[in-house]
């Protein structure tokens, strides 16, 4: 057990510095190939004529012109792209990003309809289909979520400004509660709620519960 105790403690100790890295350079990569294509391309936002694409955002996006969102979503992944690669702002960045792709899951990956748990099964590829092919952005929010609570590791910006600010002492802090929960639910419904309204609506509403009832509990009220 010591031998494995000691191999465990070794490879924690030096994950804090590969695995975060590894997860910002894939995604930095992935959103910054999509913002390039998009600044060097045309707006298919506006210039497919099957496509309307305002209906397909979903609110409040689909109040926007094509042309805004085309910027939007431009710029919002290369500067969101480079944050990630520099490990800045790191949390922000990441669930930014996890709302531009359930924004785009909504628009183009999400199936219209499905029929129970096995029909939005089927939308679970890459191929474009019928049933959806939301499987690679599922992906990247799958591996943006740990950035978002963990943050960009060792080998970040943000780590060195923690460190220069003489707050390295806060990095190894932990606190679990019932607000940590409702932060969670929080991310989460971020991530759901563009796709399926009502599902994203009850994670915030257990969010809100999480974060408030503490205060509550903490002042409970004097006759």
């Amino acid at each position: 057990m010591d031998l494995y105790d000691g191999l465990t403690a070794r490879l924690r100790t030096i994950g804090d510095w590969f695995w975060p890295t590894g997860l910002r350079l894939i995604m930095f990569w992935e959103f910054w190939e999509a913002g390039v294509a998009k600044y060097q391309g045309e707006n298919w936002f506006a210039s497919i004529p099957w496509a309307d694409w305002q209906k397909g955002f979903p609110f409040p996006f689909d109040r926007l012109s094509n042309d805004l969102n085309w910027l939007a979503a431009t710029w919002g992944e290369l500067i969101l792209a480079v944050m990630i690669l520099f490990g800045l702002g790191t949390r922000f960045a990441a669930l930014s990003l996890i709302i531009v792709t359930g924004v785009a899951t909504a628009a183009v990956h999400w199936p219209a309809d499905y029929a129970g748990l096995s029909g939005l099964w089927e939308g679970y590829v890459i191929t474009a289909k019928d049933a959806g092919n939301y499987k690679l952005p599922l992906l990247f929010v799958l591996m943006l979520l740990p950035l978002v609570f963990y943050g960009g590791g060792k080998l970040s910006l943000d780590h060195l400004l923690i460190k220069l600010s003489n707050r390295s002492g806060r990095l190894e802090d932990r606190t679990g509660d019932l607000q940590a929960l409702g932060l969670a639910l929080f991310v989460l419904a971020m991530a759901v709620v563009w796709v399926e309204p009502s599902w994203g609506i009850g994670l915030l509403v257990g969010s809100t519960a999480a974060l408030l009832l503490p205060q509550f509990m903490s002042n409970p009220l004097r006759s």
